[in-house]
C-alpha cells in the first residue's frame, strides 16, 4: 500500500496490481473516455493491448500497471520493452480517471511503472504526446517528473498537431 503525497486533495490509499483481468477491459475503457481526451479510435486501440496482454500474457510485450484506491481502478499505464534495444521502453498510455486527476494518482503510477521497468534492467523510458493546447498539463507533468522533451515531428497526429517525444534515463551516464 502506497499512500499519495501530502499536498494531494484527499488523503487517498494507493496499491498497485500487475495482474490483467478480464474486467480491465472495460475498465480502461472507461478510464479513457472520462478524460474527454482520447478519439474512439485510440481507446479501442488501448482495450486492445489489454485484450493481447490477456490472451498472450508476457509474451505479448505489454506490461501494466493498475492504481487502485480502495480496490477500485482510478489508473494505469501500459508499458512495454521496445524491440531491437537493449534497454528501452515506451510507456504506451498512462492515464487517470477524470475525477481522480490532480490528487497524486498519476505521479504515483508513473513511478511504480518507472520501478517496474528498472526492475527490467530498463534505462531509457520514451513517451509521447500531443502538441496541442489540451494536451499542455500532460507535457507539464512529464516534465515535472524529469522527462525531457528529445524530439518534436511536425503534423503527426494532424495539421497543426505534432508528437512531442519525451525520454527520461533511469540510469544517466
Amino acid at each position: 500500500m502506497i499512500t499519495a503525497p501530502k499536498n494531494c486533495f484527499m488523503n487517498q490509499k494507493i496499491s498497485f496490481r500487475t495482474e490483467v483481468r478480464e474486467d480491465d477491459c472495460k475498465t480502461v475503457r472507461k478510464i479513457l473516455e472520462s478524460t474527454g481526451f482520447f478519439h474512439d479510435f485510440e481507446v479501442d486501440v488501448a482495450v486492445s493491448l489489454v485484450e493481447e496482454a490477456l490472451q498472450q500474457g508476457e509474451n505479448s510485450g505489454y506490461y501494466f500497471v493498475f492504481a487502485e484506491d480502495n480496490g477500485i481502478t482510478t489508473g494505469y499505464s501500459c508499458f512495454g520493452d521496445i524491440p531491437c534495444t537493449r534497454n528501452s521502453y515506451d510507456i504506451y498510455w498512462i492515464a487517470v480517471s477524470q475525477d481522480q486527476r490532480g490528487k497524486g494518482t498519476g505521479g504515483l503510477l508513473l513511478k511504480e511503472t518507472e520501478r517496474l521497468i528498472g526492475e527490467k534492467k530498463g534505462n531509457g523510458i520514451y513517451l509521447e504526446t500531443s502538441s496541442t493546447e489540451k494536451y499542455l498539463p500532460t507535457r507539464n507533468f512529464y516534465l515535472k517528473y524529469g522527462y525531457v522533451i528529445e524530439a518534436v515531428i511536425r503534423d503527426f497526429y494532424d495539421y497543426g498537431d505534432d508528437k512531442v517525444l519525451f525520454v527520461k534515463r533511469l540510469n544517466p551516464s
